[in-house]
């Protein structure tokens, strides 16, 4: 029978695509919290100006990707294989986010997530300075910052590298994410260019994204891409050399919650990027953590360094930071922290973590529960079976750290 009350449940809004699998499995991991059910606001409301929020809800922002007319509203265009057009994504993503957050604050609610930080994370060159402000090692980028040089095209490309002694460098988007519009750039001392890339170029000049990787072997291809890239901005960083794991190039995504590494997934390709949709594969992170004891390292070092990162960040939640290992498994740097970066399905925490037996979005429901204990059910009946008691004990036992 009941021996207490229940204090209040956390009423969770999610701020996403509906149908979207990332809202699926974040419903599924609130569910099996024992929560109740989330209410989900469309993307589309939000950026139509129809979303509504109610005093006590806690918001939580999602991505607004793989929905054909959010990202026809965001970028402008009705073919989301296009590259061009991140810019005014942007911009029309940062409008958007302020003035939810002025909706949300309105109506009595709070948001999860910090979105002034949404506006550094969705800007590489932004990003990149914060990082090295906090002292977490990056490569070198002669654009990192608000005051980093510009890049108008390829000739100015060609200028910054010649000027920081650099003779292979990635070009990025400023405003792109899963490798959409990077190129791993080489030059020789004999002057030839050539770059790696998923970015297929048409006949007619426009740019699309490909699940192919390319090479463009000439120079006169490389500028081509690069001049129809660049106004939408570009940032332009040292090409570290990457450790390798099977003959294969590796990098590691780790996913950092409440301020702890609590995923981790290496990546290896025998390209330069090792994205899983340009055919990355998953490596064994037993493998890497013995390749970083060999060569006389900690994995806790290791992990440190993503939360330094993610500690750039103290109000979002949940980031996935690029962690990229040098040659030797001795030294690392961080390419990349990812707003959205929580979409590994099936990955369970790591030892000693915190969420072990938990996939990313359980993690962040516990993380979301410890920030407010209050949200815990505080009832407790006679239960009967033991799939409830373990559910009881996950909520009261999982993780240690705080948000």
């Amino acid at each position: 029978m009941t021996r207490s009350a229940p204090l209040p449940h956390p009423r969770l809004v999610v701020v996403g695509n509906p149908a979207n699998r990332r809202v699926a499995f974040f419903r599924d991991a609130v569910r099996a919290a024992g929560l109740p059910e989330v209410r989900v606001e469309p993307w589309l409301d939000v950026l139509r100006g129809g979303a509504r929020f109610h005093p006590g809800e806690s918001v939580r922002l999602e991505s607004p990707g793989e929905e054909p007319e959010v990202d026809r509203l965001l970028r402008g265009t009705d073919d989301p294989t296009r590259v061009e057009g991140t810019a005014r994504w942007y911009a029309s993503f940062t409008a958007a986010t302020a003035e939810l957050a002025r909706t949300v604050r309105g109506a009595g609610a709070a948001l999860v997530d910090d979105p002034t930080e949404l506006a550094v994370l969705f800007d590489k060159r932004l990003a990149h300075a914060r990082l090295r402000e906090a002292g977490v090692p990056v490569p070198d980028a002669p654009t990192s910052g608000a005051d980093g040089a510009a890049v108008r095209d390829w000739a100015d490309v060609r200028a910054l590298m010649t000027a920081c002694g650099l003779r292979r460098v990635f070009v990025k988007l400023a405003h792109g994410s899963s490798a959409s519009g990077v190129l791993a750039v080489e030059t020789n001392g004999a002057g030839r260019v050539q770059a790696t890339t998923s970015v297929e170029r048409a006949s007619d000049g426009r740019l699309f994204n490909s699940l192919r990787v390319r090479r463009y072997t000439t120079e006169r291809e490389v500028a081509a891409v690069v001049d129809a890239l660049a106004p939408d901005g570009l940032h332009v960083e040292r090409w570290l050399p990457k450790a390798a794991l099977g003959g294969r190039v590796a990098d590691l995504r780790v996913v950092v919650i409440a301020g702890r590494a609590t995923h981790a997934v290496v990546r290896t390709s025998r390209c330069p990027m090792t994205n899983l949709h340009l055919g990355g594969t998953r490596g064994d992170m037993g493998a890497v953590r013995a390749a970083v004891a060999g060569a006389g390292g900690r994995w806790a070092d290791v992990l440190d360094v993503c939360e330094r990162a993610a500690a750039a960040f103290p109000g979002t939640q949940c980031v996935g930071v690029d962690l990229l290992p040098a040659v030797g498994w001795r030294r690392f740097a961080v390419g990349e922290v990812n707003a959205f970066g929580d979409l590994l399905p099936g990955l369970t925490g790591l030892p000693g973590s915190g969420a072990e037996g938990q996939d990313t979005y359980a993690a962040q429901v516990s993380a979301l529960l410890r920030r407010n204990p209050s949200h815990t059910t505080a009832t407790i009946s006679t239960l009967s079976t033991t799939s409830t008691l373990s559910t009881l004990s996950t909520l009261s036992t999982t993780g240690t750290s705080t948000a």
